[in-house]
């Protein structure tokens, strides 16, 4: 559904904003009565548009304090078998996110730890022993300079 009105947009600017916003709040904002505006919201709910709401919670106040981008790369068994790999992936909590790509490496992971050490217990005990992983180039990140959950539109 790329076909948004311009309520639409701003519902979802709105939420995105502040998720925790009641429809009559969320009316008042973008200028319509609670009914019609519970509806766009229903709808955009229903069809996939707004996926979930969620609490954004600060990783390092609740101790997770190593931010670590890991690429992986597979051998040939691993390429063909992506589904596996992909599964014990989702698996992990220490993984925010991951991405298959396009390029040298298979897939870059977004993954957060205690500390370093941490880190180094979940490399060595579980993504390194995923079958097919060839290589693992990891990459701390030392500051924050923009984060955001926040789509343009």
């Amino acid at each position: 559904m790329t076909d948004l009105d311009a309520y639409e947009r701003k519902i979802l600017r709105e939420l995105q904003g502040d998720a925790s916003l009641t429809t009559a709040e969320l009316a008042d904002r973008i200028g319509l009565s609670p009914s019609p505006c519970w509806r766009r919201v229903d709808r955009l709910e229903r069809e996939g548009v707004i996926r979930k709401r969620v609490a954004l919670i600060d990783r390092r106040k609740v101790g997770l304090n190593a931010h670590v981008f890991a690429q992986v790369k597979l051998n040939a068994h691993g390429r063909a078998n992506l589904d596996e790999f992909s599964a014990a992936i989702r698996g992990f909590p220490e993984v925010l996110e991951a991405y298959v790509l396009m390029g040298v490496m298979d897939f870059m992971l977004r993954i957060v730890a205690e500390d370093i050490d941490a880190y180094e217990r979940f490399f060595f005990d579980k993504l390194s022993k995923l079958p097919g992983v060839q290589e693992i180039n990891s990459v701390v990140a030392l500051s924050e300079i923009k984060s955001t959950t926040e789509l343009p539109i």
